[in-house]
């Protein structure tokens, strides 16, 4: 086979698969809408402004309003400020055992 006819081969693949994730995008943007009137009722009944878990802490909060580098300002050793951060457990493997 030639180089030419691997090439276009591989576009048309590629072009395939875009294709597909284009349709599939449209049917889970579809699916959003739906859900929208449901969550404005929630949004409205909460009084909230954008979807949130929590407002104390920078890396609990909706990506829209968090800033970038919130990930890199706290490590495993560092002391938890925040209650947010009492909700969830330690992953089990650094789970003290007494």
């Amino acid at each position: 086979m030639r180089p030419v006819a691997l090439a276009a081969l591989g576009l048309l693949i590629l072009l395939a698969c875009g294709a597909l994730l284009l349709i599939q995008g449209r049917g889970l943007a579809d699916r959003q809408q739906a859900a929208l009137p449901v969550l404005e009722i929630a949004v409205a009944g909460l009084g909230l402004t954008d979807l949130c878990l929590a407002t104390e802490a920078r890396y609990t909060r909706h990506p829209a309003v968090s800033d970038p580098l919130a990930p890199f300002m706290s490590h495993p050793g560092s002391i938890e400020h925040f209650p947010t951060g009492s909700f969830w457990a330690p992953p089990p493997p650094y789970r003290r055992q007494p």
